[in-house]
């Protein structure tokens, strides 16, 4: 249950979550309805078959957003329609008008909707209390958007802001490759991406390679920015930090994961526990080591 990719936001450290499963339990996941689209709520981490709609372990809860979406193909649609009219041109020897074609087709859509497929979703976020940070699951802004909005939904009011630099990232991130001192417990990966500061300008993706090179120092030399940079902390967990400040590829390597092979567990409960924990301390540590570093600004109280 690792995450892979983390798109964060701030919100105040003082904020009470004391009564935070009684609001999550009047939002729960509900079936997709036979006229819906689309439905959205929270579901257990451990699973939709588990009760707890959220885990906490110290002071680091996990969330979970599931969703059921119906899968209606646009172009299924259209070649019924594009039959049907045909249908009507044949009969009635006329073609239809843009209203009636428009109201055919909203037919044909509420006909299929009750018989289409659903697929189900799940997004996992992780609210840091002490930190006050909220850690979501993916790399997508909209899709951690709308995490945030549920969370604000079921509480009436979460005021979470996407997470915000004072200083500009890309200047940060190539100060390190130029040969500035990173912050200690971070090394250098092996993959970049390099920008022209003129609008429209060129694009350079780097991986594999040598970010202290003489190739990467003519980009540099050339005025080329870093937007993303391959960062390795303390050889537990690699990741690639980009000027969004959107956090993509994280693994966890073998420096972590040994912590956990260490112990044995009964069940899968115990696992995914086991793994939540690591994963929260490894994240906490991550955000304190970049939060000076980038000048991450915090949340009003």
């Amino acid at each position: 249950m690792f995450f892979r990719n983390l798109t964060l936001f701030r919100f105040p450290a003082s904020l009470d979550l004391s009564e935070l499963d009684t609001h999550l339990a009047d939002v729960q996941l509900k079936p997709v309805g036979p006229m819906d689209l689309s439905s959205r709520g929270f579901v257990s981490p451990f699973g939709r078959d588990a009760e707890a709609l959220s885990h906490r372990i110290d002071d680091a809860i996990w969330l979970t957003v599931g969703g059921e979406d119906k899968l209606l193909p646009s172009a299924v649609v259209n070649d019924l329609l594009g039959k049907k009219l045909a249908e009507i041109e044949e009969k009635e020897g006329r073609k239809l008008g843009g209203r009636a074609r428009k109201r055919l087709k909203e037919d044909l859509v509420a006909e299929l909707l009750p018989r289409a497929f659903v697929r189900p979703t799940r997004t996992d976020a992780m609210l840091d209390l002490e930190h006050g940070l909220c850690v979501v699951d993916t790399s997508s802004r909209k899709n951690a958007e709308a995490v945030v909005s549920e969370i604000r939904h079921a509480l009436g009011s979460f005021p979470a802001l996407p997470l915000n630099a004072e200083v500009a990232p890309r200047s940060v991130l190539t100060g390190w490759i130029a040969g500035e001192r990173l912050p200690d417990g971070l090394s250098l990966g092996d993959e970049c991406e390099l920008k022209d500061a003129a609008e429209h300008g060129a694009i350079v993706k780097c991986q594999h390679q040598e970010l202290q090179g003489d190739e990467i120092a003519k980009h540099l030399e050339a005025g080329k920015q870093v937007t993303r940079l391959a960062l390795t902390l303390d050889d537990h967990v690699s990741f690639v930090l980009g000027e969004d400040l959107v956090i993509r590829k994280l693994k966890f390597l073998d420096g972590a994961v040994d912590q956990l092979e260490s112990t044995e567990r009964e069940d899968v409960r115990a696992e995914l526990d086991a793994r939540f924990a690591l994963m929260a301390g490894e994240l906490k540590r991550l955000f304190a080591v970049l939060e000076p570093a980038l000048k991450l600004s915090r949340a009003e109280s």
